[in-house]
């Protein structure tokens, strides 16, 4: 790191208010314009797999007062499949709003503005006069663009601020001085149109953050305070690279990265912003870090679609907000599953079954040791009540190991019999229908029974033994 060591001894010594300890303020980080782009090759070296080194430096907890959810659905989510019609965008966005809840905990949404289509489906979306998700914008980094952010009636726009010297030197053909010129041009320009500009700090876990990132970091919040208008750093986990665990070097420490934004390049809470991949497993865990240690905003797409591997799924930090506060604060879990079915049925994607919260076998169990058990008591082998939040409750998948147990788990999700709460393993209609699904496997079948076969044996049962019986879904 770079500093004056005159300008450091003359520094004002103050007391931190969170900690009650005396401290020297450390905002003199300057531009590293090295010769020779750092890749970091010793971390990432390409025909190895990707190191990950520790210097035992840990940085404080500090989650923010208010943390928050933004959506990239129709954006990062967009890049990776066929567009959404402008219907269909448009839906997504009512239905975002609808899951958000009166607190509006997804604060915001993004748009392209390249297409006709996008376009009206930002006027349509806006019409709607929703205050969240707020309509923000994505465009090329130029005035054209920002001029069109502004007709449009929008307040914010990302622009793309690569900031490793994997993009710096390797894909722009700059130097570091030559880069934050650059940008800082740009940003300029979005700011001269009054627009708030989201800075989109690309491939940040792959840069010198103290030679790149915190420097150029202070000269954006020097030009907030020149034109007062807030300036948004989104910290692009570009690779997935990112890393929580304590003591990791950077740039793969996401605390680490968030403290520097915060505590050295003095970015405030709210204006940081954590936009991570998940090309090692590690999207969920890096956003919930990066509100553990600052970054009020978390960039997530529905069912993590998005480039590669994906983004961060906005319906899995949606269960994460819940665990940190302890409440969903008005928001409404079952849209979750709405979305989920608009986006199989109208759509046309295709959920992995095994996907948590939204898979069809998210919460099916196999085993009839656990079916027993969950006849028993739910709370057993249930995550939570998924019937509550999501309208899916547990389920049985049967085969030719399904017991009876499970047999009577699969028909009491389905099915309520009149003038009962559910069947017992020994009910009459569970034994019929065991013995239905007997005789699928004693003549050869391989596979698992499905829904329909099994709802179809359960109405033949109940017809035989006459028994009335009507769908799970109207229960009271």
């Amino acid at each position: 790191m770079n500093q004056d060591s005159g300008a450091f001894e003359n520094r004002p010594v103050g007391m931190n208010s969170h900690n009650n300890l005396l401290e020297i303020e450390e905002h003199m980080y300057i531009l590293d314009d090295v010769r020779k782009p750092n890749v970091f090759h010793n971390m990432f070296p390409y025909d190895e797999i990707p190191k990950i080194p520790f210097n035992d430096r840990i940085v404080p907890h500090h989650m923010p007062k208010d943390i928050w959810i933004t959506d990239t659905t129709m954006r990062d989510g967009m890049q990776s499949r066929l567009p959404y019609t402008t219907d269909q965008m448009v839906h997504i966005y009512d239905e975002l709003h609808r899951l958000g809840g009166p607190n509006g905990i997804i604060r915001s949404t993004e748009f392209f503005l390249y297409s006709k289509r996008d376009r009206e489906a930002v006027e349509k979306c806006l019409e709607k006069g929703y205050e969240y998700p707020e309509v923000t914008a994505w465009t090329r980094a130029s005035r054209d663009d920002f001029r069109l952010v502004k007709e449009l009636g929008l307040k914010e726009t990302g622009i793309l601020v690569s900031c490793s010297d994997y993009h710096i030197f390797l894909k722009l053909r700059m130097t570091r001085r030559e880069a934050m010129d650059h940008y800082l041009t740009i940003v300029r320009s979005c700011l001269e149109e009054g627009i708030t500009p989201r800075c989109i700090l690309e491939d940040i876990t792959r840069a010198d953050i103290y030679g790149y990132v915190v420097p150029f970091c202070l000269e954006l919040m020097k030009l907030q305070e020149q034109y007062k208008i807030p300036i948004k750093i989104r910290v692009c986990d570009t690779l997935g690279l990112g890393v929580n665990y304590p003591g990791a070097v950077i740039p793969r420490s996401v605390p680490g990265i968030i403290y520097a934004l915060h505590t050295h390049a003095g970015v405030p809470n709210e204006q940081i912003e954590w936009h991570g991949h998940n090309d090692f497993y590690k999207a969920v865990t890096n956003a919930s870090t990066a509100w553990l240690y600052g970054a009020c905003g978390v960039s997530c797409s529905l069912f993590g679609i998005g480039e590669r591997t994906g983004n961060t799924p906005l319906e899995a930090m949606v269960f994460e907000y819940a665990q940190f506060k302890g409440t969903l604060d008005g928001m409404d879990t079952t849209v979750i599953t709405d979305l989920a079915s608009y986006f199989e049925k109208e759509i046309g994607y295709q959920i992995p079954p095994m996907t948590p919260f939204v898979g069809k076998n998210f919460n099916v169990i196999r085993a009839g040791l656990h079916a027993d058990g969950l006849l028993k008591n739910e709370e057993i082998y249930s995550i939570f009540d998924t019937g509550k939040f999501l309208k899916k409750p547990p389920a049985e998948a049967i085969s030719n190991t399904t017991g009876l147990g499970g047999i009577a788990v699969w028909i009491n999700s389905h099915f309520l019999e009149e003038g009962k709460k559910s069947v017992e393993k020994a009910d009459p209609l569970v034994e019929k229908v065991k013995n239905m699904v007997g005789e699928e496997y004693a003549a050869g079948r391989m596979t698992f029974i499905t829904d329909e076969e099994m709802s179809a044996f359960t109405k033949k049962a109940a017809e035989e033994l006459g028994i009335h019986i009507m769908p799970a879904k109207e229960k009271s």
